[in-house]
């Protein structure tokens, strides 16, 4: 690991940490919004208090700059809620897999808005990855109960890609605190006029979510992209599924068919051939 570039191991770990995000939402039992804005509000209150630092202050953006941050937040809040909305309407692995139709977008588009160049290992590593994609898919039947939670894995995998590329554009010009910070706003002000009450009984999913899945993951992925291409870091995006799957196993007894089996071993593969063109 020791010829890994910091940024990918960056990105592995938000990556893992984000790979338990299903479990959660499905235990929380509370609707959406409702996760997304107490989760989100407790996210600022930690990031807050960092950016409240005399190191932090001279990061934050001027108020022209705003409009950025605030793009993120719209771009998020979409991914967020299809995501989540798929994690309430089917399984864990439906839901993460359809989702991950994102790095392959990516690929397509970075050589149009980020100008990046495929080379052959990334083209390989996507390939790969996309194959034991949809093996993995095909180990899963889709009753029509859960297509809604199939679409909307999709919706969030299309919002994902856009993210991804928006990022690594903007990535550069905002401290990555900042910019999880001003976006996360975003959304917790485009919530409120939702919002009706405070379930209790989920405090501790707020908790997880706000300073794990919303300040923790953040901090590392937005870091992670200063220093690693759209595409690679897409195709590290891949791990997820595979941890997802697992923790969907051990928590809600969802047992992953051969087929999973064998395509989470492709993606663990593509992982590594990603690993090792960064480190080249």
């Amino acid at each position: 690991m020791s010829n890994i570039p910091l940024g990918s191991i960056y990105i592995l770990i938000a990556i893992l940490l984000w790979s338990s995000l299903g479990i959660v939402v499905r235990l929380s039992g509370v609707e959406i919004h409702i996760l997304m804005f107490y989760s989100l509000l407790i996210s600022l209150i930690v990031q807050g208090i960092i950016l409240s630092q005399k190191n932090y202050r001279k990061e934050i953006p001027d108020i022209k700059t705003m409009m950025y941050p605030a793009i993120l937040g719209c771009l998020s809040l979409l991914n967020t809620f299809t995501y989540f909305y798929s994690f309430k309407n089917t399984s864990i692995a439906n839901a993460v897999l359809t989702h991950y139709t994102a790095p392959v977008i990516v690929a397509f588009l970075a050589p149009i808005f980020l100008k990046e160049t495929i080379t052959k290992k990334t083209f390989i590593a996507i390939t790969v990855a996309s194959v034991g994609l949809w093996i993995m898919l095909d180990g899963f039947s889709f009753k029509e109960k859960e297509m809604a939670g199939v679409m909307a894995g999709l919706a969030s995998g299309l919002a994902y890609a856009i993210i991804i590329i928006y990022l690594r554009i903007q990535s550069k010009n905002f401290h990555p605190l900042v910019f999880a910070f001003f976006s996360n706003a975003v959304i917790v002000l485009l919530l409120i006029p939702f919002i009706r009450d405070f379930p209790l009984h989920a405090l501790w999913s707020y908790l997880v979510m706000g300073i794990i899945h919303s300040t923790i993951a953040p901090i590392l992925y937005f870091k992670g992209l200063q220093y690693v291409t759209a595409n690679r870091a897409a195709v590290l995006g891949y791990i997820e599924p595979v941890g997802a799957i697992f923790f969907g196993t051990i928590f809600l007894s969802e047992h992953p068919s051969v087929l999973s089996l064998i395509g989470g071993a492709l993606i663990i593969f593509s992982g590594y051939l990603t690993l090792r063109n960064s480190a080249s």
